[in-house]
């Protein structure tokens, strides 16, 4: 059976004490923790503003697994001027920012720490930008050594297709380096789950799900995005990440409440994964 956990975008004004309870009440597997760091307050639900011991006794209270803590770091910050800023500018920001979430994620015994690309500029070429995430990532994942957690590049941006972000893995090659494959991003670039599982295969550890119609966010399984086929695939390959169910109400507060669509995407998502485990199994090279 799939992991499901939701992410906190849907709720960001609410306590961790909610969080948690509603996911238990709901039948929730786990929750993504989104974070912006210490110090930040644009969400009341920051894991870095509340004691690890306290996350833990909240999780373990409603038999709920924090199933990633997902940040907004990127590691394409350009190095300017191009060789007198590797004296006199910070390019190692995100590197340092990323540390902290590992060593967060350590504490309340997350096992996934989400980053993303992001954008190669303009006029920059492809390789120097790839280059410099890769020698950025390959920092971070000697720090993640030993601590049990691992690091996920999520696809958006000029990474937003499967075969772009394995540019990025197979250059990093660290068995604590993988995607979190969010399957509305690759569908808005052009790319179908199928194929963009099938050619991560083992490098997922977790997938975003989300669905949009004309460009909005719509309740999963009443949009465009084919949720329905990832999710067969990752049923076909018995996939034991978490599957992470998004609701972006923290960017768009016209949205509904959390509690009017989260309860409802779960029972589509272990519906359309029942039906496909019942049925004659896909290929998938998804990992188990």
């Amino acid at each position: 059976m799939l992991k499901i956990a939701y992410s906190t975008v849907s709720c960001p004004t609410r306590t961790l004490e909610h969080v948690f309870e509603r996911a238990g009440a709901w039948g929730y597997h786990g929750v993504d923790l989104r974070t912006f760091g210490e110090g930040s307050r644009l969400f009341a639900c920051d894991p870095a503003l509340t004691a690890p011991e306290k996350i833990l006794r909240l999780a373990q209270g409603v038999g709920v697994q924090v199933a990633a803590v997902s940040t907004s770091i990127a590691f394409d910050e350009p190095i300017r001027p191009a060789v007198l800023g590797y004296a006199i500018g910070d390019t190692e920001a995100s590197v340092r920012a990323t540390k902290r979430a590992i060593d967060l994620a350590t504490t309340i015994e997350c096992p996934l720490v989400r980053v993303f690309g992001f954008e190669i500029p303009g006029r920059e070429k492809r390789a120097s930008c790839v280059h410099r995430i890769v020698e950025r990532l390959g920092k971070v994942v000697d720090h993640a050594h030993r601590t049990g957690v691992r690091v996920m590049i999520e696809n958006g941006g000029s990474f937003a297709r499967a075969a772009e972000l394995a540019e990025v893995l197979d250059e990093v090659s660290s068995p604590l380096l993988g995607a979190c494959y969010n399957v509305a991003a690759a569908w808005a670039a052009g790319e179908r789950p199928w194929h963009g599982l099938n050619a991560l295969g083992a490098n997922v550890f977790a997938v975003r799900l989300k669905d949009l119609r004309d460009g909005r966010p719509a309740p999963i399984g009443q949009g465009d995005v084919p949720c329905r086929e990832a999710v067969e695939v990752l049923t076909a390959g018995g996939f034991g990440g978490p599957v992470i169910c998004e609701w972006d109400r923290a960017w768009l507060e016209d949205l509904a409440p959390a509690e009017q669509v989260l309860p409802a995407a779960l029972k589509q998502t272990l519906a359309w994964a029942g039906e496909a485990g019942r049925g004659t199994p896909a290929e998938s090279a998804v990992a188990r």
